[in-house]
Order: C-alpha cells, then structure tokens, then sequence
C-alpha cells in the first residue's frame, strides 16, 4: 500500500459523508485545472466531453475501469476554483461527489467528498477513492502509476469498519 488510508466518516442529516484529502503545492487554479479539463482528467479518470455546465450532463469515460465504460455524469454545481458537485447513476447505485478545493500559503487541499444514502458498500468505494486520487497526485507529479493491488482488498477493512463521526 503507498500509504495509509485517509478516508473519514461524518453523518449527516441524509446520510454519511465519506471524505479524503489530499494537498498540492499550486494553486487552487491549477488544481481545479486537473480536476476538469478533459486532457487532465484523462490522465487520472478518464477523458469526457459534452458541454459542461451546471445542470448539464456530460459523458466520461472510466478508463481505469474493466472495460472502461462510459457514464453520464450530472454537474450539479460548479464554482472555479472552489466547488465541484457532480452525480451519476449506474447498476451500481447513485452517486453524489464532491471536489472542494481550498488555497492557503501557496499550497491547496482538494477536500473529496461522497454522499452516501447507505455506507453498504463502503469497503469497496473507499479503497477504489483512494486509487483514483492517489492517481491524480501521480499525474500531477509524474510519479509512477499506483497499482490498485495496492488498494484493494488491503484497505477494505479499514472502510468496511470506518466509525461515523459526528
């Protein structure tokens, strides 16, 4: 495993909120560049496309998934550099996440953020989060692609147990 599991649990009036961190010496700006600009995000997600705007959907490509499918993905919000809020739904359920991005002293913390309806499958999304954003700080910094053999099944434990915070 690169590293230890950073995921935390907090309830919340609808749910639970899962929450991962990670931190980045840039700026907020160039931060949220490799959050939504297809060549980026291709490099750690997958390329999408379509006309990406609040209340729209676009297509994205999960290309470090089997098969690498397509997903429709809603932009429920999206304020530069600070806020973006997407969903989709597929067999596996509805999915609500968050990026927040916060800037101070020239470093910026991306604050990652699923609204679950259910914490049943906790053990699985949380080990899979990690990769990804693990995925975005090797794009970022040009270090090595993480191998998910490192992330799952080693951290399923750990989200599968996760106290809730309140």
């Amino acid at each position: 495993m690169n590293h230890p599991p950073t995921g935390e649990l907090f309830r919340t009036g609808a749910g639970s909120d899962l929450v991962l961190t990670r931190s980045f010496r840039a700026s907020a700006e160039d931060v949220w560049a490799s959050i939504t600009e297809p060549e980026s995000t291709a490099r750690w997600f997958g390329p999408w496309e379509g006309d990406a705007a609040p209340g729209r959907t676009i297509k994205v490509r999960m290309a470090f998934e089997d098969e690498a499918p397509w997903l429709d993905m809603r932009i429920d919000a999206c304020d530069p550099p600070r806020q973006l809020a997407l969903s989709a739904t597929d067999e596996s359920g509805t999915w609500r996440v968050e990026m927040l991005l916060s800037e101070a002293a020239g470093a910026t913390r991306l604050r990652f953020v699923q609204h679950l309806e259910t914490e049943e499958q906790l053990g699985e999304i949380g080990p899979g989060w990690e990769y990804y954003l693990d995925m975005l700080v090797a794009a970022r910094d040009g270090s090595p692609t993480p191998d998910f053999a490192a992330y799952y099944p080693a951290m399923r434990p750990y989200y599968a147990g996760l106290p809730a915070q309140t």
